[in-house]
């Protein structure tokens, strides 16, 4: 997707968060220290459009991009491609995919900046009037509550814009983690996603490529009584 998209190497300034699943734990991890060699061995840091980052985050994997990458529209569109087109897989191990348009630490001086960053050119630069949603996603954190973050984030978002759960033009994701690495600390992302995030599967590639069956509700017959 990085040739397809920006034509330079591939390797994703900011942010693509994958989760992935614990099946078969060693050999997602060998073939992931495979690739990310490679990736090492062909292109040099100030070259790499997609750099590793260590975070000891359970199935988390994150990558640090830079220009032209822009994290929302290369995962939109890995996760188009793969509505339309069911039958051609790209991914083994990727469960979700997860853009970050900026990060910055998990504390409240830190949402308000980041929150300026992010939502200043759709929701003030734009000219626009948007419905918006807030979707926080919080993992081993408990500095910042959830109910904190959707309150500062619509404030500054701001009027003449509107709070539509359901029927939102654009959702506003949060991610709040606290990484496990030597140095444990507390991050936060932030995107801006379209309104299509539902129906893509909330960029569940697992999700897209094999939907969970529905649950079916048996059904209950009752014969009437015999004379």
């Amino acid at each position: 997707y990085a040739q397809l998209l920006y034509s330079g190497p591939g390797g994703a300034g900011n942010g693509a968060v994958t989760d992935v699943t614990l099946d078969d734990a060693a050999d997602i991890e060998a073939e992931i220290q495979q690739e990310i060699q490679g990736m090492q061995n062909t292109t040099s840091k100030q070259q790499a459009l997609f750099t590793p980052v260590k975070i000891e985050v359970q199935c988390v994997l994150f990558f640090k991009t830079r220009q032209p990458v822009e994290p929302v529209s290369l995962v939109h569109r890995i996760c188009e491609d793969a509505f339309c087109d069911k039958s051609l897989k790209r991914t083994r191990f990727v469960k979700r995919l997860t853009p970050m348009t900026r990060m910055g630490k998990a504390n409240e001086r830190s949402l308000e900046e980041v929150s300026k960053l992010v939502l200043g050119p759709v929701f003030h630069d734009d000219g626009r009037e948007w419905k918006f949603a807030i979707r926080p996603t919080i993992r081993n954190h408990q500095a910042m509550k959830r109910d904190d973050i959707i309150k500062r984030v619509a404030d500054l978002a701001g009027k003449p814009h509107t709070v539509d759960l359901k029927r939102y033009d654009r959702l506003i994701l949060v991610d709040v983690y606290r990484t496990l690495n030597a140095i444990a600390q507390n991050i936060l992302g932030m995107s801006v996603v379209s309104d299509d995030y539902e129906k893509l599967k909330r960029y569940n590639l697992a999700e897209i490529y094999e939907p969970t069956p529905p649950k079916s509700t048996a059904g209950v017959t009752v014969n009437a009584p015999t004379q």
